[in-house]
C-alpha cells in the first residue's frame, strides 16, 4: 500500500478510530465478537485475506470470512481480540499489525455484534492454520474487492423470514453475507472521501 493510500484509508476511518463495540443491553441476545480485516502490503498491491471455516463448526460453517471471534473478558477491546483471534487461527503475529482504526458494528441475522477492526499486515506470512477452525486461507486483491459493482444482493429465508445479503465471487470463492458486507461498508467508507484514481494507490 502506497503512502497516500495508507493515509486517506486512514481518513476514511477516522470517525471509527476508537473501538464502536456497543453495549448490549440485557436479554438483547446478541453476543459480541469482532474480526481483522487484514490488509497484506505487497509491494506491488495491497490483498485482503480471508479464511474458509471448516464444515463441522457450529457458526457460519465452511463460510468464508475474517479471522475473528468472540469477544473474551480477558481482552481489553475489539482490537485485541481480533488481533489474539488471527494469530490463533491462521498465525498472524501481531507485531506485523497496525490497527488503522474501526467500523461501525456489524449485526448478524445469526445473533452476532461483530466490530470489524482494520489493519495493515506486513508481509512475509508464515501462516499457521488452526485447523480445528480453519479449512483454508486465501488473498484476493484489495483493488478488486472496493468496487461496489462486483456485489450483488441476494435473498434467503432464515428461520422462516426472508433476509437480504451481499454476494460476489474471487475466482472459485464465494464471499457473502457479513464478510462481504463489511466489504461493501469499507468500499464505501473509503468512496466518499476519495475518487477511483486514488483508489488505484491503495
Amino acid at each position: 500500500m502506497s503512502t497516500n493510500g495508507l493515509i486517506q484509508l486512514r481518513q476514511a476511518l477516522a470517525g471509527h478510530r476508537i473501538s464502536t463495540t456497543t453495549k448490549l443491553q440485557a436479554g438483547s441476545g446478541l453476543i459480541q465478537a469482532a474480526v481483522l480485516i487484514p490488509l497484506v502490503c505487497y509491494p506491488e498491491q495491497t490483498n485482503i485475506l480471508f479464511t474458509k471455516r471448516t464444515q463441522h463448526l457450529r457458526d457460519h460453517p465452511g463460510q468464508v470470512s475474517f479471522p475473528g471471534g468472540r469477544i473474551e473478558a480477558g481482552d481489553a477491546n475489539a482490537a485485541a481480540t481480533a488481533l489474539r483471534e488471527a494469530e490463533e487461527e491462521v498465525g498472524i503475529s501481531p507485531q506485523q499489525c497496525e490497527i488503522l482504526g474501526y467500523m461501525p458494528d456489524y449485526q448478524t441475522n445469526t445473533g452476532f455484534l461483530v466490530t470489524p477492526v482494520v489493519a495493515t499486515v506486513q508481509p512475509p506470512l508464515t501462516l499457521q492454520l488452526g485447523s480445528f477452525e480453519v479449512a483454508m486461507v486465501f488473498e484476493a486483491p484489495m483493488k478488486f474487492l472496493l468496487n461496489p459493482a462486483i456485489f450483488h444482493k441476494q435473498t434467503l429465508e432464515y428461520q422462516g423470514r426472508l433476509s437480504s445479503y451481499w454476494s460476489t465471487h474471487w475466482q472459485e470463492h464465494h464471499i457473502w453475507g457479513a464478510t462481504a458486507g463489511m466489504l461493501v461498508e469499507l468500499a464505501h467508507l473509503l468512496a466518499s472521501g476519495t475518487n477511483e484514481t486514488k483508489l488505484n494507490s491503495l
